[in-house]
């Protein structure tokens, strides 16, 4: 009985932190968006992950000392990979929303299965098949409605600002994490690899915060105001977030589970209407319909091509 249902299991864990994955993401976003003011980016960065693996060392210690060997083995690769996404994508993020506006942000976040689809093809020769290419165009065009929030003019006037440039960089970065990740499998359980891969991370993150914080920002005050949003973003977008993310990279695929964050402008959204006072749209609604059947498209797709 347990052995029938484990498969069933995995798939509900797999697809629902798939879509806890870019809810908790775009709660980063609107966070950090409201207090990149108070909090400097590379604090925001080095702070999330020192928290976070805070928490998780003392449950990770004893596995990654058991494991010892295999890290030292892979280290290489493992660095790679916390370089990529702890160390950079977030880091990037938080220094793109100081120049940029939420819509250039979640408008280039979302071109993020583009790159893992491309650059799964280039490194790991993935098919993309007609339907799923149509998937994709059908989420695609439902971001556009909801990121131009129904307005055309809201895409024809983007400019490329520093931070847009910031989050090119950003997305590439988790494209090549994403892609590496199941190129250069790390034979460790599932937890050990996250707390090594956000020790590692914090690492690369250091000498950066140091610097920002000795010659530019001066770092910030320890309120509660500024306290809580680190808090959020080392446990939600960060423990969580990556836990599920690597779960599901292994389960099905980078350009499979790359579809899914096509739901993070609309989550964006929502978000920005409960705490930033921003009213919802039918865009909103028509938007989401879109995504949702390019979704249902693209994995079912990539389903049968499997």
């Amino acid at each position: 009985m347990s052995s029938e249902n484990s498969p069933v299991r995995s798939a509900i864990l797999t697809y629902a932190g798939l879509v806890l994955t870019p809810l908790f993401w775009a709660g980063n976003a609107v966070v950090a968006r409201g207090t990149v003011d108070s909090i400097p980016p590379l604090s925001m960065a080095f702070w999330r992950w020192m928290i976070a693996l805070a928490i998780l060392l003392p449950f990770a210690l004893p596995g990654i000392c058991r494991h010892r060997a295999v890290i030292r083995q892979h280290l290489g690769s493992m660095l790679v990979l916390a370089a990529l996404s702890v160390g950079a994508f977030n880091s990037l993020l938080y220094l793109a929303a100081v120049t940029t506006t939420a819509t250039n942000i979640a408008l280039i976040n979302a071109t993020i299965p583009i790159f893992v689809s491309l650059l799964a093809w280039m490194l790991l020769g993935d098919r993309t098949r007609p339907v799923q290419v149509l998937g994709i165009g059908m989420a695609i065009f439902g971001i556009l409605a909801v990121v131009a929030r129904g307005d055309l003019s809201v895409l024809t006037s983007l400019e490329a600002q520093p931070g847009d440039l910031i989050m090119v960089a950003a997305v590439l970065s988790w494209g090549l994490f994403s892609v590496l990740l199941r190129r250069q499998a790390v034979p460790l359980p599932g937890f050990t690899f996250l707390s090594t891969q956000i020790l590692l991370g914090t690492l690369v993150i250091l000498p950066f915060y140091l610097g920002d914080l000795l010659f530019f920002s001066g770092g910030f005050e320890v309120t509660r105001g500024t306290a809580l949003p680190i808090a959020f973003f080392a446990i939600f977008p960060g423990i969580l977030a990556y836990g599920f993310w690597n779960y599901a990279v292994h389960r099905i695929g980078p350009s499979r589970a790359a579809i899914f964050i096509y739901l993070t402008p609309v989550f964006a959204s929502v978000l920005a209407g409960i705490f930033l006072e921003e009213s919802l749209g039918l865009f909103h609604m028509v938007g989401g319909a879109f995504i949702l059947a390019g979704l249902l498209l693209a994995t079912r797709a990539g389903r049968q091509a499997t």
